[in-house]
């Protein structure tokens, strides 16, 4: 098979010749660049090579084609034009982090020094703009930094928090037709969109630290309190979202057409470690019309499948889930209360594809032993992969201080159920 009929196979739920292999597709399936340097320079070399940062917020790593081929990854993504930071990806130029590993960021990827040690960065990198992220020093990745005005409860107007809601403008176009083009050219290998718009209320998205100044609300402990004492308002937010939504996925369904296989919907966050964040009425009555509306139209106007990323213990949503018409679930958090494999398998692998599980990347990806990840990922292919309806990926992205022999010990893994 092909990459792209391998996970063609896998989201039909038919047995593929070996198990999808994802990293680097979208925000939630990568590497953190400093394991993506280390992996190339102990497969391919090539010392002088800067691996570029892909998504400035979280620091992932670009999965270029060379590496790719080599470690067998078979799905690419398209993701969106601006990264969570307003950030574009063109105009590389070199970087270093502060655990001395080189890369290349983009021309708009703009630092200064914090007052309380580490990095800010900017919106759009205009430095003349309040900073939006902090990188602690010694740290990896970015925190976002919550600018959010006093609230004046008589002043509220849901369109502030729908600014970033618009429709595709002559750059998107142009920015989509090249990558429909880019994928053409890898046209064997399996394609994912992460579709603009669909996170209603994605945590990450809402302090907007793609934006300059955001109003509205824009607090995370906020609007989660909002969610409860100010539905209305947060429904009316969600309304606006998903009109613009399915206007802009009526251009992309026809502009990308049959490039694609997955549309990523949402990456809203329903579940902690113990149990699901909030409750099965309030999913269902506040985000599950919506996420219906998004998914109905997704089938109606294409054959692409649809994919929700939600951490923690959301085995008492996954009816939910399905019942909203996801086709796809990741990152499907076997370490989670309530998640473990052989029940998720048996209970729902006729229903939804299982993306990700592959790899527990709290404790034994972290904290293991190369052994230890080799047996638990050769355990996972042999359960979640059984007649098909699986896509590997480990449990959200792989983390800055991951010992890389375990993520060798993965890939080998990997190979070697290929060939079993």
């Amino acid at each position: 098979m092909t990459s792209r009929e391998r996970l063609q196979a896998a989201i039909e739920h038919r047995q593929p010749d070996r198990v999808p292999v994802d990293f680097g597709s979208t925000a939630v399936t990568g590497m953190h660049v400093s394991i993506v340097h280390r992996l190339r320079q102990r497969l391919l070399g090539e010392p002088g090579y800067r691996v570029k940062v892909i998504e400035p917020y979280q620091m992932l790593g670009e999965i270029d084609d060379a590496l790719r081929e080599v470690l067998g990854i078979d799905v690419v993504g398209v993701p969106g034009r601006k990264s969570i930071l307003g950030t574009q990806a063109k105009d590389w130029k070199p970087f270093t982090l502060f655990d001395g590993t080189p890369c290349e960021v983009s021309g708009d990827f703009n630092v200064k020094p914090a007052p309380d040690g580490g990095w800010h960065i900017y919106p759009e990198g205009d430095t003349s703009a309040p900073p939006c992220g902090h990188m602690p020093e010694g740290g990896h990745f970015f925190d976002t930094i919550v600018r959010q005005d006093p609230i004046d409860e008589d002043r509220l107007d849901p369109a502030d928090n729908c600014e970033e809601f618009a429709p595709l403008g002559a750059d998107d176009l142009a920015y989509y037709r090249d990558r429909a083009r880019w994928c053409g050219e890898r046209g064997g290998l399996g394609t994912i969109l992460s579709v603009p718009g669909t996170a209603f209320g994605d945590i990450a998205l809402v302090p907007a630290p793609f934006l300059k100044h955001p109003r509205g609300i824009r607090d995370v402990a906020e609007w989660y309190i909002s969610t409860k004492t100010r539905r209305a308002y947060v429904t009316q937010v969600f309304e606006r979202q998903c009109e613009v939504a399915l206007a802009n996925l009526a251009t992309l369904t026809e502009l990308l057409g049959d490039r694609i296989q997955i549309a990523f919907v949402t990456g809203t966050d329903f579940g902690t470690q113990r149990g699901p964040f909030i409750s099965v009425e309030t999913y269902r009555n506040l985000f599950q019309p919506f996420h219906r509306q998004v998914n109905d139209f997704i089938h109606r106007r294409s054959a692409w499948k649809t994919f929700i990323h939600s951490c923690g213990s959301v085995y008492q949503l996954i009816p939910e889930f399905i019942e909203a018409g996801f086709d796809v679930l990741n990152p499907v958090q076997c370490s989670a209360a309530e998640m473990g494999a052989e029940r998720l398998k048996r209970e729902f692998g006729r229903d939804l594809v299982l993306w990700g599980g592959g790899v527990d990347t709290q404790k034994t990806l972290a904290f293991g032993t190369p052994q230890d990840v080799y047996r638990e990922v050769r355990e996972r292919v042999d359960l979640f992969n059984r007649d098909g309806g699986f896509v590997f990926n480990a449990v959200h992205n792989i983390q800055a201080n991951t010992p890389i022999d375990n993520v060798m010990a993965l890939f080998n893994a990997l190979r070697d159920a290929g060939a079993a």
